[in-house]
């Protein structure tokens, strides 16, 4: 499998780590919360909660042996077909995750 790298090109899946769902940028804010159980129950949910999807989903992936960048990589479960590749931090910026 190739990912199209934003930044250097085509590069092998095999020079990369698999992370999981890029929900995982959606870390819950246990300050948010009206009460530490509430807070307690979104982290759990967050930590072991996960959806197993046929079809399109958007994975976190590590540049492990290249430029150590965090990629969001929307694939098809399916047919393993890429249709997307963005830098997780421009995601996160777009979700207003980090500034």
């Amino acid at each position: 499998m190739i990912i199209n790298h934003p930044l250097l090109g085509p590069r092998d899946a095999q020079e990369f780590t698999y992370l999981g769902d890029a929900a995982l940028i959606d870390r819950p804010d246990g300050m948010a919360y009206p009460t530490p159980d509430a807070a307690q129950d979104a982290f759990h949910d967050y930590l072991y909660q996960r959806a197993n999807p046929a079809g399109e989903h958007r994975e976190l992936w590590y540049h492990e042996q290249g430029d150590r960048s965090w990629l969001v990589v929307t694939r098809n479960t399916v047919t393993h077909e890429i249709t997307a590749v963005d830098l997780a931090r421009d995601v996160a910026r777009a979700q207003g995750r980090s500034k």
